[in-house]
């Protein structure tokens, strides 16, 4: 007989009310791969764009969230990195494998990194794909390290918190764009300066920077360029948003790349480094039950991360 879980499934594209908790059939793990009883999932812009548009997952019926954080119930043939009760947390392979919004998931041992104990569930569901796509633009393409001078955008956002906690632990000297009413917050998370965006026009207030990450898109990857040195580096987690700005960026001799994260256990790996240093800690804007997934899919938060709990 078939084993049976619950999960969050949507029928059909739209608004937070497609998502719904059914039972469905339990995955099990095959070669390379691992069965995690979900203890928490994070939520994510990706998953609300793939609800509505299915950009990822293509036709429904699906099951959304690729962060998960968890305990390791199976093993699948030829599995040597993790055992029957070790605590991991991961990004599964984005974008085509999403299914976190569930009891249980299967995910390639690749994908996942044993938790620190500094973190709980809730909070290593929250760091994966934002911090993975954090590190790999400030570290993995732009090389930021000690005396980097560095510009993120959307600094109290998912991904904005821990890249300038990352920048910070590297050395950089970090200028966090942020809301006035996020400035203390932001300068907690280790901001050599924070501008407010909604006073300051940043592109007149910094030159020769060596880095700028921006997340935001619209107008700011060219406006970016004014702040940039030649030789520097601009990163946008938005490659639609870049194009004007690569095409002027190559007469000023300024790098333009455009980021779309990837599974990374490479990178998980030293994130959970830096959360056991106590150098990286995500924010959490809220927590919800699993099964009341389209609610914190409707309800505008605060700075940081939204997490589903499991039991």
């Amino acid at each position: 007989m078939t084993e049976t879980m619950r999960a969050i499934i949507q029928n059909e594209l739209g608004g937070p009310e497609v998502l719904h908790p059914a039972t469905v059939d339990k995955p099990a793990p095959g070669i390379g791969e691992v069965l995690v009883r979900v203890r928490a999932a994070g939520v994510n812009p990706a998953d609300a764009m793939n609800r509505q548009t299915g950009v990822f997952s293509g036709t429904p019926p699906f099951i959304l969230g690729w962060d998960v954080s968890g305990v390791v119930e199976a093993t699948g043939p030829g599995v040597t990195l993790f055992a029957p009760g070790d605590e991991v947390f991961g990004l599964l392979p984005f974008p085509g494998g999403a299914g976190a919004y569930a009891e249980f998931v299967v995910a390639p041992t690749r994908a996942l990194a044993l938790k620190p104990d500094a973190l709980s569930h809730v909070q290593a569901a929250a760091l994966p794909l934002a911090g993975l796509t954090a590190w790999q633009a400030l570290v993995d393409t732009a090389a930021v390290g000690q005396g980097t001078r560095v510009l993120i955008t959307g600094a109290a956002g998912g991904v904005g918190h821990l890249a300038v906690q990352i920048a910070a632990a590297r050395g950089a000297h970090v200028i966090a764009l942020t809301s006035g009413a996020n400035a203390d917050l932001v300068r907690s998370f280790g901001a050599s300066d924070v501008v407010d965006y909604q006073a300051t026009d940043f592109s007149e207030a910094f030159s020769d920077l060596d880095v700028v990450f921006d997340v935001v898109g619209g107008d700011y990857p060219l406006r970016a360029l004014k702040t940039l040195r030649a030789g520097g580096t601009l990163v946008s987690t938005l490659p639609q948003s870049i194009g004007a700005a690569a095409a002027a960026a190559r007469e000023l001799g300024i790098r333009v790349a455009g980021l779309f994260v990837e599974s990374d256990r490479l990178g998980l790996t030293a994130l959970a480094e830096l959360a056991a240093e106590h150098r990286l800690v995500p924010l959490i804007a809220a927590t919800y039950p699993l099964d009341d997934a389209a609610t914190a899919h409707a309800t505008k938060h605060g700075p940081g991360k939204v997490v589903l709990v499991g039991d």
